[in-house]
């Protein structure tokens, strides 16, 4: 297709004409019974779902969608985790049911809805592991995917979940040193099943890698040291603002397409199995000062998927521009790492910090979960 004829068509669905998948990532209940989600599916080419402790946690506290659950007979007594899943799992197993057609079509590819284990566990790989089985066992959909955070903890545990067939989407990536763990791993369960003559064929799993918040975490470095720089070396500087989230992702994609060819992976890939796709997260633009679907536009590949919150995704549908950019001028990208280790921004003390503070932001947002289930539970109680 022409590149004028695919700037005439809905952007979202024309980014499938570069092999990548747009997920949603935002769940509540009024999206899938109101028939939302259908019709995002059908309109935009949206093939999948994430959801987190956040997303959660603003859908419960912000409505009566869950009164039912929260007012019913038998969750007088229950304690607020208990109710939180027995919401999470409706909604996933509702959503997963809306991309069932999707999940068949592309025979396994797309289709998936995920849902994470509690971020408290992030550091347990034994009770992670238990958490994963419990919650894929209670779902009971293969169109599920579970979360499970990049920690040192999580790569075993997301190694073993492969082994045994769990779909999973592993989350908080940010350094490119954890992705080659992570895609390790993936292969290495995979090979385990192909020792125990497992089907191969049905096991996915996605590397959810962090993009916009790597630019807030660098361009605060970045200004700090402006304030005590010449003007040649501000200049610099400037030069390389909101630039170190595309490039890291740039040079990661770059590792994806290493790691995921020659004759290991073919190996695997002659038993059935499929590629650990790289999944952009975080993609809404933090700063105002640049493009509101930056972190979209210029990460666009093949065998990718990019997750959007809502606000994005009608942005990408207004105005996004659509072109093969995730490996477009990989040069230049090289060349703002190299920028930044030249002016002392150590990347590896900034992508570990982000995931401490990734982990400990998402269990700070299921405290908060735990309190709107709670108090939303008592309004719903009086209300009964």
């Amino acid at each position: 297709m022409a590149e004028g004829t695919r700037s005439t068509i809905n952007p979202l669905r024309a980014l499938g004409d570069y092999g990548q998948s747009v997920w949603l990532d935002y769940i509540r209940r009024d999206l899938i019974i109101s028939g939302e989600l259908q019709h995002l599916v059908e309109a935009d080419g949206i093939c999948g779902v994430t959801s987190n402790p956040s997303i959660f946690e603003k859908a419960i506290g912000g409505g009566a969608d869950y009164d039912d659950i929260l007012s019913a007979a038998d969750a007088r007594g229950m304690d607020s985790e208990t109710l939180y899943e027995r919401i999470a799992v409706r909604d996933v197993r509702d959503a997963a049911d809306v991309l069932r057609p999707v999940y068949e079509r592309s025979q396994g590819r797309d289709g998936y809805v995920s849902l994470e284990v509690s971020p408290k566990l992030a550091h347990d790989t034994r009770r992670t592991l238990e958490e994963a089985r419990r919650l894929w066992r209670i779902v009971g959909h293969p169109n599920l995917m579970i979360k499970v955070p990049a920690t040192p903890e999580g790569v075993p545990a997301l190694r073993q979940l492969i082994a045994e067939g769990i779909n999973v989407n592993a989350t908080l990536l940010f350094s490119q040193a954890a992705y080659e763990r992570i895609a390790q791993a993936y292969m290495e369960g995979l090979e385990t099943r192909a020792r125990d003559a497992a089907d191969l064929s049905r096991v996915a799993s996605v590397a959810s890698f962090f993009v916009s918040r790597i630019d807030s975490a660098v361009d605060q470095l970045l200004f700090q040291r402006m304030q005590t720089s010449d003007a040649e070396q501000q200049a610099l500087l400037r030069s390389v603002m909101g630039k170190a989230a595309i490039a890291n992702a740039k040079q990661t994609y770059r590792k994806y397409l290493r790691l995921f060819s020659g004759p290991r992976w073919e190996a695997l890939a002659a038993r059935g199995a499929r590629t650990q796709r790289v999944l952009w997260a975080s993609t809404s633009t933090k700063n105002p000062a640049y493009r509101d679907v930056v972190y979209v536009e210029e990460l666009i590949g093949p065998e990718t998927v990019n997750t959007v919150p809502p606000a994005t995704l009608d942005a990408f549908r207004g105005h996004g521009r659509v072109r093969a950019s995730l490996t477009e001028d990989v040069e230049a990208a090289d060349a703002v790492m190299m920028t930044l280790a030249r002016l002392g921004i150590a990347m590896p003390e900034v992508t570990a910090r982000l995931l401490d503070d990734g982990v400990r932001l998402f269990a700070e947002s299921f405290d908060g979960l735990l309190k709107a289930v709670e108090e939303r539970g008592a309004i719903a109680s009086v209300r009964g």
